[in-house]
C-alpha cells in the first residue's frame, strides 16, 4: 500500500484562499473556518512539505518564491479534484451540471438559439457549454474526452462515434434575383445547373463536401474563390458571382439579409442529417435519447420557420 500523503485537499483550499486574499482572516472567512484553525493547518502543511509558503509581515501576507509553484500546483490539484467529483456526479445524473457540447459552424447560428432554449426549459439543472468548430476537430474532441456530445452532419466522417438522428436538413438552390433560375415556382432539377458557376465554402466545412456530392453529375463549374461562412457565401451569390446550395436551416436567417432567391430542388432532394453524436462507451449514452427527444423538435421548428 502507498504511504499516506502528508496533506489534504482542505489544506490546499486554505493555501489557495490565503494566496488569493493575501490575508489569513479573510481567507478563513472565505473558507468558513476559524482563523486559528486555518493558520494551524497551513503551518502543519508547511512543516510536512519542508517549505515556507507564506511570509507574514506588517504589510500583509506574501507568497514566498518557493511557495509560488506550490500554490500553482495546489490550484491544479483542486481543479482536478473538482473535475473528479463532477465526473462522478454526471454518471449519476448526466442531465444535471455541466455538459460540454460541440456544434459545427453551419449549424451554430441557426440551430443553437432554438436548441439552447429547449435545453434550458427541459433540463433546468443542466449547464451546457457550447464549442463551435469544424467536424474533424469536434470528432477528435469527442474521441479524446474534451467534449461529451456534438451536433454534427451524419454525411461527414464521424469515425466510430455513436449517434441519434435529430432531423433531415434539405438543400435548396440560392441564386441572384436577376438570375434565370430565379423565375418560377416549380422545383429545379439538378440537371438545369449544368454550366452554372457554383460557389462553395472553403475546405474544412463538411457542407462543402456534401454540396459537391449533390452536384457531382450536374457538370457545374466550381469557382476558385471559397467562402469562410454561409453568410459570406450568400452575399457572394447576391452580388452575382454564382449560385449555391443552401441548407434549409439557414434560409430564414440568410435570405432575410441578402437579395437572393431560393428555389426548391426536384426529387430526389439532397439533404444532410442532423445527429447528436457521442463517444462510444460514454456515460452519456443512457441520457442521449432524452436529449434527442428535446433537440429533435428544435430542428423541426427551425425548418418550419424557413420560407
Amino acid at each position: 500500500m502507498p504511504s499516506p500523503l502528508p496533506l489534504s485537499l482542505r489544506q490546499l483550499q486554505y493555501v489557495v484562499a490565503v494566496a488569493d486574499t493575501r490575508h489569513f482572516r479573510r481567507a478563513a472567512e472565505l473558507c468558513a473556518v476559524a482563523q486559528p484553525a486555518l493558520s494551524t493547518q497551513i503551518a502543519a502543511l508547511e512543516e510536512a512539505l519542508g517549505v515556507r509558503i507564506f511570509d507574514r509581515g506588517r504589510r500583509g501576507v506574501v507568497v514566498t518564491p518557493a511557495g509560488e509553484p506550490l500554490v500553482a500546483r495546489a490550484r491544479a490539484i483542486l481543479t482536478a479534484a473538482e473535475s473528479l467529483v463532477e465526473e462522478a456526479r454526471r454518471h449519476q445524473d448526466p442531465l444535471a451540471g455541466t455538459l460540454r457540447l460541440g456544434i459545427i459552424p453551419t449549424f451554430a447560428p441557426y440551430l443553437l438559439p432554438e436548441m439552447a432554449a429547449r435545453l434550458r426549459r427541459a433540463f433546468p439543472a443542466l449547464l451546457p457549454q457550447w464549442t463551435e468548430a469544424h467536424t474533424p476537430t469536434l470528432v477528435a474532441d469527442l474521441q479524446e474526452g474534451r467534449l461529451d456530445a456534438a451536433l454534427l452532419a451524419l454525411e461527414a466522417d464521424l469515425e466510430d462515434l455513436e449517434w441519434l438522428p435529430l432531423g433531415e436538413d434539405p438543400f435548396l438552390l440560392a441564386v441572384p434575383r436577376a438570375h434565370p433560375l430565379a423565375r418560377g415556382r416549380a422545383p429545379v432539377g439538378l440537371d438545369r445547373l449544368e454550366g452554372e458557376r457554383l460557389l462553395l465554402l472553403e475546405d474544412g466545412h463538411c457542407l462543402r463536401d456534401q454540396a459537391l456530392s449533390a452536384c457531382a453529375n450536374a457538370r457545374v463549374e466550381e469557382l476558385g474563390y471559397r467562402a469562410t461562412s454561409l453568410p459570406t457565401l450568400v452575399q457572394m451569390v447576391a452580388s452575382g458571382m454564382g449560385i449555391t446550395l443552401l441548407p434549409r436551416t439557414a434560409v430564414a436567417t440568410e435570405v432575410g439579409r441578402a437579395p437572393v432567391r431560393v428555389r426548391p430542388l426536384a426529387a430526389p432532394v439532397p439533404f444532410r442529417t442532423v445527429v447528436l453524436a457521442w463517444r462510444r462507451g460514454s456515460f452519456l449514452k443512457a441520457a442521449a435519447p432524452a436529449l434527442a427527444e428535446v433537440l429533435g423538435p428544435g430542428v423541426a421548428a427551425v425548418l418550419e420557420g424557413a420560407p
